[in-house]
């Protein structure tokens, strides 16, 4: 393997664990706050996505 390829498989090592941390971190960001959130406000949250999305809920 020479200088260039390393340095690639590196790079991409790195850019993938960047990644895989930066989506856990979204990841327990999204169930913490919803977590904290009023049900009525997820309720009323995910009926406007049902609507937006176009399925019927009611």
């Amino acid at each position: 393997m020479n200088v260039e390829t390393a340095t690639a498989t590196q790079t991409t090592s790195a850019s993938a664990l960047v990644s895989a941390f930066a989506i856990a971190a979204l990841g327990l960001g999204v169930i913490f706050v919803a977590g904290h959130v009023q049900a009525g406000t997820l309720h009323d949250a995910a009926h406007d996505v049902r609507h937006a999305t176009g399925f019927p809920c009611h």
